[in-house]
């Protein structure tokens, strides 16, 4: 298993604690979730019909602003896991350091995998991949920048995953471009990872290939209804995205205390420097808040944002400790 946030059952084992106790702030999923509402019936116990997935293509079209084809899938992450099929095996580039599960899945279908520090030394690459902005560290690339890099490529993916909040940076709306694929995740700003739901979009030759690929049922009934209404609650998706800059920059003040020192983020996550990142995350899992570290660089620590008034209370007082 490659290293990733949302592991609860790690910081139980070590700290103790009932699941529903802690606060997660390791994943930079949206605490405050799109609410659900009533599901019917039919959407658990039917299969989902074309027409009915076709309506959810739209409203993604809608959310994403494009007129470009698009495929629903289990999550962006079943995308990634196609990616290897779309083209013969080449050389991969990999803009680093990123999303840790692109390299070992292109590697383990034969590709030659390159990772680079660099946008330009992306050239070259039958197959190019940028994750914007950035996981872990919120870095961001202009998306003019990114289109010149596409005719110096085979194909050029785009990452979009934490791209909800920061509108301004997507590509969706070049995505008829060919070449071009965009990557989106619909469980981090809505708050529903487990809904296991995403979009790829492209040219049409590219997602038909991971529509067929992802067979007739590629996503379930209920995420079909409940995406279909996050997607065009466009209200919700506004008063979100301005809430998440003005909380986030209210975590950035609130740790103004600590020896920390902010170095990359998004408006769902801040990624902090701080001498010791171990014994900062041991402190916040002392109150039962867990938080992201990583094994090369152990100076970092990974915080979401808080989503009630109590977890941020909560997060305030150890955080004066």
């Amino acid at each position: 298993m490659h290293e990733h946030g949302g592991n609860l059952d790690l910081a139980q084992q070590r700290f103790g604690g009932r699941v529903e106790d802690w606060i997660d702030l390791s994943t930079g999923i949206n605490r405050l979730s799109y609410p659900v509402g009533e599901v019917s019936m039919r959407a658990w116990s039917a299969l989902p019909s074309r027409s009915e997935i076709e309506t959810l293509h739209q409203a993604a079209q809608h959310a994403y602003r494009t007129s470009a084809p698009v495929v629903a899938m289990g999550g962006a992450q079943a995308a990634i896991q196609l990616l290897p099929q779309l083209a013969p095996r080449g050389q991969a580039r990999i803009l680093t350091p990123t999303y840790n599960e692109y390299a070992p899945v292109l590697s383990a279908a034969g590709w030659e995998v390159e990772e680079v520090s660099e946008l330009d030394a992306l050239a070259g690459a039958a197959l190019a991949i940028v994750v914007n902005p950035n996981n872990p560290d919120g870095r961001c690339y202009a998306p003019k920048d990114l289109l010149a890099l596409l005719p110096r490529v085979g194909r050029l993916v785009i990452d979009e995953s934490f791209a909800d909040a920061v509108p301004h940076l997507s590509l969706t709306s070049e995505a008829l471009r060919p070449g071009l694929l965009i990557l989106r995740s619909f469980g981090k700003f809505y708050g529903l990872a487990g809904l296991r739901l995403g979009f790829a979009l492209g040219d049409a030759t590219d997602i038909v290939k991971l529509a067929a690929m992802s067979g007739p049922w590629p996503v379930s009934g209920a995420a079909i209804a409940i995406g279909r209404r996050a997607l065009l609650d466009d209200a919700w998706a506004e008063a979100t995205s301005a809430r998440l800059a003005r909380e986030s920059v209210g975590l950035d003040a609130m740790v103004q205390s600590q020896d920390w020192r902010l170095v990359g983020g998004t408006p769902l996550f801040r990624l902090y420097e701080m001498p010791d990142a171990l014994a900062a995350q041991e402190k916040l899992a002392g109150a039962q808040i867990w938080s992201r570290i990583f094994a090369r660089k152990p100076n970092w620590l990974r915080l979401g944002l808080p989503g009630s008034e109590t977890e941020w209370s909560r997060l305030a007082e150890v955080l004066a400790r």
